[in-house]
């Protein structure tokens, strides 16, 4: 039931949504130059690796030894706004449809976050990874990583469609407050450095 309304919301979205996705894809284009879109490898369910995508919302400025730039100087404001309004998260609408992503899940991380968590974090791969989640709607990136982790424990062992359902109306109503985008004083968010703590579970 999950899969089939999965793939049922996110081929009307994917194909109601395309003008405004081509308009986007044209801006970054316009704005931030190639590639348009970032692809990026994630671990997805049980950790199988898959190909992410989102719009691209920063530049490629590397300083005189050829390293990137801080985050906060190639976040440009088109890709703040972006992300304010989670408008670089459209692309995943292809990950739910190729069965990647699930449009609720505790979102896909990296790679190397897989060998730095406790028994108990490691459960969020348990479930297909979301393109929002309950984490999201419960602080985003506002909350710890600890935080975060003990929420999408939570979501997996009480997941259902009406919990799905009340999470997609919840991240409207916080991509339209534009809630949690940021960690405070970072501009995006800190890189997750491991944990000794286990974690336990929520409720909505």
């Amino acid at each position: 039931m999950k899969r089939l309304f999965d793939l049922t919301v996110s081929l009307i979205l994917f194909v109601g949504l395309s003008p405004i996705f081509i308009l986007i894809a044209v801006l970054v284009k316009v704005k931030l130059g190639s590639p348009i879109i970032f692809k990026q490898v994630r671990p997805g369910l049980y950790g199988k690796s898959f190909c992410l995508y989102k719009f691209r919302t920063m530049t490629d400025e590397k300083d005189d030894q050829g390293q990137f730039l801080p985050d906060y100087i190639r976040l440009t404001s088109f890709g703040r706004f972006l992300r304010k309004y989670s408008l670089d998260e459209y692309p995943q609408l292809w990950n739910v449809i190729k069965g990647d992503l699930s449009l609720v899940g505790p979102r896909p991380l990296l790679l190397e976050y897989l060998q730095l968590y406790t028994k108990e974090q490691s459960l969020r791969h348990n479930v297909r990874p979301g393109i929002t989640g309950w984490a999201q709607v419960n602080g985003r990136n506002a909350i710890s990583w600890e935080e975060k982790f003990k929420l999408d424990v939570w979501y997996v062992n009480n997941q259902s469609l009406f919990l799905d359902m009340k999470i997609l109306f919840l991240t409207a109503y916080k991509v339209i407050k534009s809630d949690g985008i940021n960690q405070p004083g970072t501009a995006t968010v800190e890189s997750f450095k491991g944990s000794k703590s286990s974690i336990g579970g929520g409720s909505p």
